[in-house]
This record gives C-alpha cells, sequence and structure tokens, in this order.
C-alpha cells in the first residue's frame, strides 16, 4: 500500500512540474510573441516593392471565449490603404489569408457588414488573416468618395487586394522569422470581383483564391437593378407587387419547376430549364383572388427578361432567375420611389462614377433612358473591368480558382457568372484542363453570397486547402442549409453543429447538376447525385 501511494504521490509530483514547465514555456511564448509584436511599430516597411507600407499600431490581443491569441497590427499602405492583420500568436500554420471587403468596403473591421467572412474561423486555424478597407472611409453602401476620382475605383476594386497581400505577407514574414508556405483569398459580391481580378492581373499573388458571387460585369448588373426598380414601380411610386403577390408568384413557381432535381423540397435545381410564365396566373372574370392583374403579370415578366430597349434589344443578362421571387423584396424595401441604403448605393454609381464626367448628387434613376445610356457606361468600365475570361497566366502560375455563387441571387447575376466560365472554357480550350485549375458551382435556392432556401453553408476554405495542397480537387461541395436566421457561418466556424443544420445537399462543378437519387433521407446530402448535362 505504503508503494502504491508513493508512487501516486509521484505521478502527482511529476505532473504538477510538468505543468509548471509548460505554463512557464507558454509564458515565455507570449512575452516573446508581445516583444516581437510591439517591435512592428517601429519597424520599415517602406522598401516593400510597389507597397509603400506603414504601420500605424500593433499589440497583442489576449485569448478570450472564442478567439484565440493573436497580434493585432493596423496600417496602411501609401496613399490610402488601410489594413488589420491578425497574427496569432503561437498556433501559426504558416498560412496566410486575406479576406476581401464587399460593398463599397470603406473599413477595415473584419466585423463589419461589409466584410462577408471574418477572420475569427482562419484565426482558430492557426491562419495569419487580414482584411482591407478597400482605399476608402465610407458607410459602406456609398460611392461618395468615388467622385471624379477614377482612381480611387482602382484602389477599391483591385489595387487594394494586391498592395494587401505584399504588405500583408512582409510583416507576417517578419513577425515569425519566415515566409508564408501558402497565400490564400476569400472574396464575395465586391470582394468576389477583387478575387477575380487578382486571377487576371496578379495571378503570382496566391496560390488559391475562394470567388463568391463575382459581379463580372457591373454595368450590366447596375443597370438590371434600375430596370427591376422601374419594373416594379408604378406611375404613382407605388409597388406593384408586394409581398403577398411576391408569396403568390413564389409558390407558383416552385410548384411547377419543384421536381426538376428529383425530389419536392422547395428548391429548384436549375432554374434555366423552369418554363414558369407569369401569366399563368392571369386573373379572369371568374378568377378574381389568388391571381395577379396585367399589370402585375408585366412587371414580372419584365424582371425574367432583363434590360432591352423599347425595341426589344436585350443590353444586359438578366439577374433575376424563376425561383428569386422572394428576393426581389430588397428591391421592393429600397426603389427608386422610396430609396433605402442599399437603393442609394446603387443609384450612387450612377451618380458618381459610371457616367463621365460625373453628374453627381442632383442625377436621378429616371433619367436614365434604356434606349441610349448604356452606350455611354463604357468608359466606367475601362479602370477595372473583371470580365476578362483568359486566365491562362493563372493557370501557368499554378494556382487554383473556387468560384460559387447562387441560383437565386438578383444581385449578382448568376447568369453572368456562368457565360464567364463557359468563355473561360472556351479559350483552355477544353474542360478538363479548365476543372484542372477553375471550378464553378452554383448552389440551388442561395442567395447573395449565402443565405436563402439553399443549401448555403459550406467550408469553401477547407476545399480550397485540399485542392492547393493535397492535389485533391473538388469534386462535390457539401453544404448545409442552418436552422438560424443567420448567414454567418464563417464566424462561427466549422463544420456546423448539427443541431442547428435542417438539410445538407453536395453540389457539383458547372455544368453538372444535382438529382435526388430516388431513395433516402432527402434532407441528407447522401441522397442526392450527380446529373449530367
Amino acid at each position: 500500500m505504503a508503494i502504491g501511494q508513493f508512487f501516486f504521490g509521484f505521478l502527482s509530483l511529476l505532473a504538477w512540474a510538468l505543468s509548471l514547465i509548460l505554463a512557464q514555456a507558454h509564458a515565455t511564448v507570449l512575452d516573446n510573441s508581445a516583444a516581437r509584436c510591439n517591435a512592428l511599430r517601429t519597424a520599415d516597411f517602406s522598401r516593400i516593392p510597389d507597397a509603400l507600407t506603414q504601420v500605424t499600431d500593433a499589440k497583442v490581443m489576449p485569448s478570450t471565449e472564442g478567439a484565440i491569441g493573436h497580434c493585432e497590427v493596423r496600417g496602411y499602405v501609401a496613399p490610402r490603404v488601410g489594413f488589420l492583420l491578425r497574427l496569432p500568436t503561437d498556433n501559426w500554420n504558416g498560412r496566410f489569408l486575406e479576406l476581401g471587403c464587399g460593398a463599397s468596403c470603406g473599413t477595415a473591421d473584419d466585423h463589419s457588414f461589409v466584410h462577408p467572412f471574418k477572420c475569427d474561423d482562419p484565426l482558430r486555424r492557426g491562419y495569419a488573416c487580414i482584411v482591407s478597407d478597400g482605399g476608402n472611409r465610407s458607410s459602406g453602401l456609398d460611392m461618395k468618395w468615388a467622385y471624379n476620382d477614377p482612381q480611387a475605383v482602382i484602389e477599391y476594386l483591385f489595387r487594394a487586394s494586391h498592395v494587401t497581400a505584399l504588405a500583408g505577407r512582409a510583416i507576417a514574414e517578419h513577425y515569425y522569422g519566415r515566409d508564408s508556405s501558402r497565400s490564400y483569398f476569400m472574396g464575395c459580391s465586391a470582394g468576389g470581383v477583387q478575387g477575380m481580378l487578382e486571377a487576371q492581373r496578379f495571378p503570382w499573388d496566391f496560390d488559391g483564391i475562394v470567388v463568391g458571387a463575382p459581379c463580372v460585369n457591373i454595368t450590366g448588373i447596375l443597370m438590371s437593378f434600375l430596370w427591376n426598380s422601374r419594373a416594379l414601380t408604378g406611375k404613382n411610386g407605388e409597388p406593384l407587387l408586394g409581398l403577398a403577390e411576391l408569396k403568390l408568384l413564389h409558390q407558383a413557381v416552385v410548384e411547377k419547376c419543384d421536381m426538376n432535381d428529383g425530389v419536392k423540397d422547395g428548391l429548384i435545381g436549375d432554374p434555366r430549364k423552369c418554363h414558369f410564365n407569369a401569366s399563368e396566373l392571369r386573373c379572369t372574370t371568374s378568377k378574381n383572388s389568388r391571381c395577379l392583374t396585367a399589370q402585375q403579370i408585366d412587371a414580372a415578366e419584365k424582371i425574367y427578361e432583363g434590360p432591352h430597349t423599347s425595341k426589344g434589344e436585350q443590353i444586359a443578362m438578366p439577374t433575376a432567375q424563376r425561383g428569386s421571387e422572394m428576393t426581389w423584396l430588397g428591391l421592393l424595401e429600397g426603389s427608386v420611389a422610396s430609396p433605402n441604403l442599399l437603393s442609394n448605393y446603387f443609384q450612387d454609381w450612377f451618380r458618381y462614377y459610371l457616367f463621365q464626367p460625373n453628374p453627381g448628387p442632383t442625377w436621378e434613376p429616371s433619367a436614365f433612358d434604356f434606349d441610349r445610356d448604356y452606350r455611354r457606361l463604357g468608359m466606367g468600365e475601362v479602370p477595372a473591368p473583371a470580365n476578362s475570361p483568359d486566365l491562362r497566366r493563372f493557370k501557368a502560375s499554378g494556382g487554383k480558382l473556387l468560384v460559387f455563387t447562387g441560383w437565386n441571387d438578383w444581385l449578382e447575376g448568376v447568369l453572368g457568372t456562368v457565360d464567364y466560365y463557359e468563355a473561360a472554357e472556351r479559350i483552355i480550350g477544353e474542360r478538363v484542363a479548365t476543372q484542372d485549375f477553375f471550378r464553378l458551382f452554383v448552389v440551388p435556392g442561395m442567395g447573395h453570397c449565402g443565405g436563402g432556401d439553399g443549401a448555403y453553408a459550406v467550408d469553401y476554405l477547407s476545399y480550397l486547402e485540399a485542392w492547393v495542397e493535397r492535389g485533391s480537387a473538388p469534386e462535390k461541395l457539401i453544404g448545409s442549409h442552418l436552422k438560424l436566421d443567420q448567414i454567418e457561418i464563417w464566424g462561427r466556424g466549422f463544420p456546423p453543429d448539427p443541431l442547428i443544420v435542417a438539410f445538407s445537399r453536395p453540389v457539383y462543378p458547372y455544368p453538372i447538376g444535382m438529382k435526388y437519387l430516388g431513395h433516402g433521407d432527402p434532407n441528407d446530402a447522401a441522397s442526392f447525385g450527380p446529373e449530367m448535362p
């Protein structure tokens, strides 16, 4: 007994001593991290090629519940690109990640709504993570900062992401004493444009890029907003389709086309195969309830068709697909007749950038002439078009490009992204060679950057890592639809808690669709397989 007690006591003493040693070692690491972090304040980063950089603040942020300790670095790249860099203090995985900013950017706070992707989860994984403000200070939903300043838009759409990558990697190398082993980018909406321009113009910045909802044809998307808003607005400024009418329209579309993925689940697999016409809901003398008037039908069909001239000439691709009707509420809540922050943001593009010279704050959306004014927008595309499908340099550099979007995204215009991918295939010459480095995933039922009725929560970063670092190309993505009314899964981390997952679905590389296998739980991704085009 005495020997056993002695042995147990010895083990307890050894465990205590070991914990003390580990605690002291951890404290030493933290002390060293704090010293290295503080030293960044006075370090000279003015000689980074093409990115004259100044650190304005650096401080250690201790670990808290849900967040790991890191060195928080703030600074700018001359003349006006601000950034926020988070460097893990003791678990860096050797990787560098830049997150693009959405809307008009305007802040380097990664918890702002203009940053759909957050640093929280990547930081927990051990990434050095950086965000920029896009080179401007704004509300995130205005374009006044671009007034008669085309260079500001160049900063916003592609220079900011480029120089932020240069500055961030140099600072991380100084802090850790070694260069990043891998470099990645993730962005959605405007951040998606930034990611596409990185692949097109700076193909050596990143080993892998995740691009969400890339607005590759900005002028077409902005014209579509004016077109859709005008279609939904009556002569007296009243909305032609209210919530009840949109619900009726959406239910009719889904009822007709729901089964095109093989299961009745409220989702339309591919809305291009949905041949619903709003006139099917026309009111008649014998049907005067749960129906649409001729004016309401015309409004819906105009939105499905997209912008065209009075002669019927198509001048931009339609952005709203059948099945997206409930997302049109954003247009009603902020229309041309009754603008809110979102509609003012779209209108600001015309006031302060697209037209050259800029017409300024007196310009009204009613002044846009769809027979003539679309021809004036080319100057606005000169500094930063993101629609070049020639990605041969990015392919040659060894980069991987994972693009995602949603079939229900009226804001971005999914058809433009599909057209971009198909054009890239034609340039590369064949599908196999294209999908060796570039894959597009279109999520049924998903809205802009996430949310909606579909399986929108996807761990894109892990799929990209596997592709770049292990050569495991994503043959399918597994997405989840969450029970919570939020899309910021990237702040929570992956995989999502099973308790908040309503259903899961696979998403296959375009043009492969998804089909229910005819057996199994329709809420389980395993019950679905590929449908060849």
